[in-house]
């Protein structure tokens, strides 16, 4: 099993999507900034690392939202979804192809990675309307 950590960064009552490069497996498809956790990382610490690696910027990470195992075809994940709060800089798209702020009335406008959708439900129910 991969150990995978994401960020639910908001702003205000929006929170932070980010779309899968086409060439990659589950490409075009929306999904939190993150990535796999690297051999001697914390969970806190990998977080940290992917958001600069693909955003460029520093995070807080907070506490943990939530984590769900999903089997995908080729690979089965454990994703661990840490709220954070940016601290410096703005985000760039050094990874993927586009990114949204998006309110919670707006995530069925956006095809996700299957692994998020029991996430987008918890968000949905714990800061929706």
């Amino acid at each position: 099993m991969t150990e995978v950590v994401a960020a639910l960064i908001f702003r205000g009552e929006k929170f932070m999507i980010c779309q899968r490069p086409a060439h990659k497996a589950r490409g075009s498809l929306w999904e939190f900034v993150g990535g796999k956790v690297e051999p001697g990382e914390t969970k806190e610490q990998a977080l940290a690392r992917e958001c600069r690696e693909e955003l460029a910027v520093t995070v807080k990470v907070g506490r943990l939202f939530c984590d769900v195992t999903h089997k995908y075809p080729d690979i089965t994940v454990h994703l661990s979804l840490f709220l954070a709060e940016i601290t410096e800089g703005e985000p760039q798209l050094l990874e993927h192809s586009d990114l949204r702020w998006i309110t919670t009335a707006e995530i069925p406008l956006y095809p996700f990675c299957p692994a998020d959708t029991e996430i987008l439900e918890k968000i949905a129910a714990s800061f929706g309307a």
